[in-house]
């Protein structure tokens, strides 16, 4: 009987198809879960499902480190955000297929499923990289059978597997951010309850005074905060923590789809838009005018590869590369005030700083303004020459 390792996450679409793949496809299923930070609680529920369900092996693959520091990071450095919000599900898909891959091949397994459905993106985002990756064979039960939501809830009761139906909403969490969507949510004309939100606080319960935070980075990644220096992963952590207190982070927005609708989408992502800005207001320290505006275009090309499932695109390397080269002189420290859903930076500082005290002051005498006079004369020339036309 061929092996078949299933991407698990212990909710309905991967439960159900534990199942179907047994007696649909008729394979043994292999299940992993590869943890990128959803919470020790989601783990551990995925685990007790697997030992409920799953006849074969059950992987648990803690991968958080590889995500903060292999693609979070490469996320800060190019300010990666698509439509307004910053990638969190987009950056991790990757890396949870090349975990799948590498379990696929230690067990000899013929194929590698997922539970995405025919309307998302994260069918594209797996098996771009299994495509690239591997020679496996891919199999996506939900969508080849094309079941809905009910169906699946049938089945499963059919087959006695039992689930927290208590979420009524459909969420992926992990460091960087929690996506929420569905039910109430899928119509725009509903406002978001606020029991959908755990990692931010509403505007009104935030914290009453403003609080000041500092970000210190070496080479456009973030190494210390509020002085203490530790590894991204905890830097991510505390960012998360201390952005979610003030309110910062919830993002609503009409997201277009790789496939073309238009969908309610319901982000958290308060530690991201707090290093984002923080990196953004560096790099308006260190950065020239022309790497400010070309960084800008290629912010936008790298969020929209890696939303649109081309992480193994060439051009993403090549982008990275070219970042990688613009970083070099991103380091130095910069202090934020947070206040009810607001980041303000108040101060930088870099020994790469651009920006010259002297010469901007209204006390210089070393810069002669008269010299100016001459610029300005042949500024707009032509313009000018059409003008008068």
């Amino acid at each position: 009987m061929d092996k078949v390792v299933l991407a698990f996450s212990g909710g309905l679409d991967t439960s159900v198809c534990v199942k179907l793949l047994e007696e649909k496809y008729n394979v043994e299923v292999i299940t992993a879960c590869v943890d990128v930070g959803q919470g020790d609680e989601e783990i551990k529920k995925a685990e007790t499902m697997a030992k409920k369900i799953v006849n074969g092996k059950h992987y648990t693959i803690d991968a958080k480190e590889e995500f903060a520091n292999d693609y979070i990071a490469r996320g800060i450095k190019a300010n990666a955000e698509y439509e307004g919000y910053p990638l969190s599900t987009a950056l991790a898909r990757p890396l949870i297929a090349k975990k799948i891959i590498e379990v696929a091949e230690k067990e000899g397994a013929t194929a590698i499923a997922h539970g995405c459905t025919g309307k998302g993106n994260d069918q594209f985002r797996f098996e771009a990289v299994i495509l690239a990756m591997s020679d496996l064979d891919i199999i996506a039960p939900i969508r080849e059978m094309n079941l809905t939501r009910t169906e699946e809830k049938a089945y499963a009761a059919e087959k006695g597997i039992k689930l927290n139906y208590d979420k009524i909403y459909s969420i992926d969490e992990n460091l960087w951010g929690r996506a929420i969507e569905g039910d109430v949510l899928e119509d725009p004309a509903n406002e978001p309850p606020e029991d959908i939100y755990e990692w931010t606080s509403s505007w009104k319960d935030a914290k009453d005074e403003p609080e000041k935070v500092s970000i210190e980075f070496e080479e456009g990644i973030p190494v210390a905060i509020n002085g203490k220096i530790m590894p991204l992963l905890d830097i991510i952590k505390e960012a998360n923590k201390i952005a979610g207190e003030n309110g910062i982070g919830r993002v609503d927005i009409i997201e277009n789809r790789m496939i073309g609708l238009k969908s309610r989408e319901i982000y958290e992502v308060p530690g991201a838009k707090l290093l984002i800005a923080a990196h953004k207001a560096l790099e308006e320290l260190v950065l020239t005018t022309d790497e400010i505006r070309f960084k800008e275009y290629m912010s936008t090309l790298y969020s929209d590869l890696v939303y649109r499932a081309l992480w193994q695109e060439p051009l993403r390397e090549d982008l990275d590369q070219a970042i990688d080269q613009m970083q070099r002189r991103v380091s130095g420290e910069v202090e934020l005030k947070l206040y009810k859903s607001s980041i303000t930076p108040i101060t930088r500082k870099s020994p790469f700083s651009l920006h010259s005290v002297e010469q901007i002051s209204f006390e210089d005498k070393e810069t002669d303004q008269r010299e100016v006079e001459g610029m300005i004369k042949y500024h707009g020339l032509q313009a000018a020459n059409y003008q008068k036309l």
